[in-house]
């Protein structure tokens, strides 16, 4: 068996590796040692045993995928109507996030152990500064050692067959000897943030429910037809529905989850391993595998139904019970809640809470102004504008109203998700080399095997 490289050289391999190179190199790459794929053309079972990554390689690709790097920049305008206090936090990780909001997490399996990447907003403020001085020094195992949770023991995955999973991935999913990485998604702080900007005066924007005759959706007292500041003349073109503005919240998230597996892949390409980004957007089922909070709510409401046709399917037997994710939690400690109950009392305690984040006492504008990038923390932390007490209660008028029409926020799904996961292995290069022309594997890889 080949002796698997220390950290350091791991390190070696990525101060020397360009990145252009690993861009041009880049490939999914499935098959590792000790798998077997049973049928078709490609047919080929592994003369190799399995060999887990080390807890250094793991250490880097997580890094990789969510690393704390130091503070954001935040180069906004903080003056009237500039838009700056749509920031969320002051801090960086090794990709970009909407706000500097961080929305998605990371989870980590393998034969040993199934642990939760803490996101900045997870760790005690004062934890960040030390995280970044070992990236500085290249500390990477020390840091995945002080962000991840043990959840739970062992390897976790939810089961083979459909929808779980699809055909695609059935011969290559999960493979026992490599490293699952699964992002975790929540949209609730986002959609939160961006309807305090859109209902704000200089935006004004009005939401109508499209699942309930399109009437407004909690928020027509503030019409500026009643003599309110949000404007609901669909000619102005600022009136939204509720599945377009989800919908536009959906897609930033998952951008935000993309730059995370692209991150991985290069990783991967630059370690000489092989990984893949695979489909993994069952609503609930990698998250109940990792032991998430889950309740149950009726299809009739999980799909919106008005009460005459909810009646109808429920006579007609047609009503089941619908599993939803709620949030994460390990004894006793909350790892992962989203901004709306069980986790607060009511919506309008979440969007406060959301607001507090930033113009509370301890507020990234407020407390916590000094620890930023920014040298004239103070002019920013004077000239930065509050929210109006209209906007603060449009965005919980319309919360409530979501909430309480589907039972859920946001209205069209659960508040936690995946999408797609990433697995990496070692590879068998023999099957590379019976299938393919020599360029399938680089030589990054070519060494990593060697």
């Amino acid at each position: 068996m080949n002796s698997i490289p220390e950290i350091n050289d791991a390190l070696e391999k990525l101060r020397t590796y360009p990145f252009l190179q690993a861009l041009l190199d880049r490939r999914s790459r499935r098959f590792g040692r000790g798998m077997e794929m049973k049928s078709g053309p490609m047919a080929f079972k592994s003369r190799q045993s399995g060999e887990p990554l080390t807890e250094e390689e793991e250490a880097l690709m997580v890094f990789a995928a969510c690393g704390i790097t130091g503070y954001a920049l935040g180069d906004l305008d903080y003056g009237k109507n500039g838009g700056g206090n749509i920031m969320v936090s002051t801090v960086g990780r090794t990709i970009p996030s909407g706000d500097a909001m961080h929305t998605v997490a990371l989870m980590v399996t393998n034969d040993q152990a199934t642990y939760f990447i803490r996101r900045p907003q997870d760790l005690p403020p004062d934890d960040i500064p030390a995280l970044v001085e070992l990236a500085k020094n290249h500390e990477f195992v020390e840091i995945y050692r002080r962000m991840r949770v043990r959840i739970k023991d062992g390897r976790v995955a939810p089961p083979m067959e459909p929808l779980y999973n699809l055909d695609v991935n059935r011969w290559s999913c999960y493979d026992k000897n490599g490293t699952y990485f699964v992002p975790v998604c929540e949209y609730t702080q986002l959609l939160i943030n961006g309807l305090l900007e859109i209902f704000g005066r200089n935006v004004g924007a009005f939401i109508l429910d499209e699942r309930a005759t399109f009437r407004p959706a909690g928020i027509g007292k503030f019409a500026k037809s009643k003599g309110g500041h949000l404007n609901d003349n669909a000619a102005m073109g600022r009136v939204q529905t509720i599945e377009a503005l989800e919908g536009l919240v959906s897609e930033a998230v998952t951008v935000e989850q993309g730059m995370m597996l692209q991150n991985l892949a290069l990783m991967a390409q630059s370690l000489g391993l092989g990984g893949f980004p695979n489909w993994a957007a069952h609503p609930f089922g990698w998250l109940e595998a990792a032991g998430f909070r889950l309740t149950t709510m009726p299809s009739s409401q999980y799909l919106g139904m008005n009460p005459a046709l909810a009646a109808l399917a429920k006579a007609a037997g047609k009503v089941m019970p619908i599993p939803l994710v709620q949030g994460l939690e390990k004894d006793g400690e909350v790892l992962m809640k989203p901004f709306c109950p069980p986790y607060y009392a009511s919506m309008s305690e979440a969007v406060q809470a959301a607001v507090d984040i930033k113009f509370g006492p301890d507020g990234m504008f407020r407390g916590r102004a000094s620890k930023s990038a920014w040298l004239n923390w103070m002019g920013i932390q004077e000239q930065v504008e509050e929210f109006t007490p209209e906007q603060v209660e449009a965005t919980k008028a319309y919360c409530e109203y979501v909430y309480r029409r589907y039972g859920r926020f946001p209205a069209y799904g659960p508040p936690i998700k995946t999408l797609i996961g990433f697995q990496s292995s070692r590879l068998d290069l023999e099957f590379y080399e019976k299938f393919y022309k020599p360029e399938a594997v680089s030589t990054q890889q070519a060494k990593r095997e060697a």
